[in-house]
């Protein structure tokens, strides 16, 4: 099991860990309802570091992930970077990741899911057949999320880039705590706001950083984070998780991904997508939230009133911030629509549910 460079310093914070693809990741250090909390309201850090970063480069690297990927990359600029996917040859989906435009035209970087790593690695070579540029950067590449609504005016004095006014979807390349060559990027997936930042564990850097970050947060409430309340966080915003809500049978237009499945191009699918586009899709993914009580967990069948099998849970929690149960699933579309009464089977009882607006936090 690999480790982060963090990893001493979670066990040391007394974190409940747990193998996560292929780490020793925190779960939790003082409970998944407090840290969803803290996030929500103040600021906590993630370690991340287990994500994959690779880098492509060269004239053709803008053509290499247009044919890859569903959105269009071409409307990229220096400092900006936006959400895609990489389809299958079947339609479904081989990732989801984040394409970030370092130099435009020639110089990217492609974040994906740390149980996809390989994976994808091997889907994009296939088709690099125009000699792009490409190096995978994941295991020297550290990535700390400090997400919630204080945490960029928590950070800010560590660094000289203007974090406060960070426009979503940007990055920048500067000094943070001291160290030098750190990509600083308004993203992150809690909905909560604040920055990622991304840099190589070079001359102690990591424990520099992380160091920095708590002596400066700490006295402000600033928490860290583990990846149990990372997943209610995503949830309440209706944020895909690769493995649960999508994956290699599921089409970005069955999981409302649609925005970002754009024809302006050809890419891997594409036609595919554009005829479910035109004919509509036979099961679609949906929020909904328990009207009697019960957790809906992953996999647990969904059905309708005469007890007839509609579809599958595939994420469901209980919200820290409603104070109720939810989840995403996907079922035929005839039952798609908003307070569609649809109902749970947990055990040998079937619970009541309606489909509801994503995101579940208004």
């Amino acid at each position: 099991m690999k480790n982060t460079p963090f990893t001493e310093k979670h066990i040391a914070l007394g974190a409940k860990m747990a193998a996560f693809a292929g780490y020793n990741m925190p779960i939790s250090y003082t409970g998944i309802n407090d840290e969803h909390q803290a996030v929500r309201t103040n600021a906590g850090v993630f370690d991340v570091s287990h994500m994959g970063e690779f880098i492509l480069k060269g004239e053709n690297a803008l053509d290499l992930i247009q044919r890859v990927t569903s959105n269009d990359a071409s409307k990229l600029t220096a400092g900006k970077a936006q959400y895609s996917c990489l389809p299958n040859n079947e339609g479904g989906i081989v990732d989801d990741l984040l394409v970030y435009c370092i130099e435009e035209n020639k110089v990217y970087m492609l974040v994906v899911n740390a149980s996809n790593i390989e994976k994808d690695w091997n889907w994009i070579s296939g088709f690099n057949t125009k000699g792009v540029e490409m190096h995978n950067i994941s295991d020297k590449t550290c990535l700390l999320a400090i997400q919630g609504p204080n945490a960029t005016s928590i950070l800010q004095p560590l660094t000289e880039v203007d974090l406060v006014n960070m426009k979503y979807y940007t990055f920048t390349k500067g000094t943070f705590a001291g160290v030098d060559n750190v990509v600083i990027s308004a993203t992150g997936y809690t909905g909560a706001g604040g920055i990622e930042i991304y840099f190589e564990d070079k001359d102690g850097a990591a424990d520099k950083i992380w160091n920095a970050i708590f002596a400066e947060g700490g006295p402000k409430g600033l928490k860290p984070i583990g990846l149990g309340a990372r997943d209610t966080l995503r949830l309440e915003m209706g944020f895909c998780l690769y493995g649960n809500d999508i994956d290699d049978t599921t089409s970005p237009l069955e999981a409302g991904l649609g925005w970002i499945t754009k024809f302006t191009k050809p890419f891997t699918s594409s036609e595919l997508f554009a005829k479910q586009k035109a004919e509509g899709v036979s099961k679609k993914l949906v929020g909904f939230e328990m009207i009697d009580k019960g957790i809906p967990r992953h996999d647990y069948e969904i059905k309708d009133a005469a007890g007839n099998t509609i579809g599958r849970v595939t994420s469901g929690t209980q919200s820290p911030s409603m104070q109720k149960a939810i989840g995403l699933g996907y079922v035929k579309t005839a039952f798609a629509a908003l307070d569609t009464e649809i109902f749970i089977a947990v055990r040998d009882k079937l619970l009541k549910a309606k489909v509801v607006k994503v995101p579940f936090l208004g």
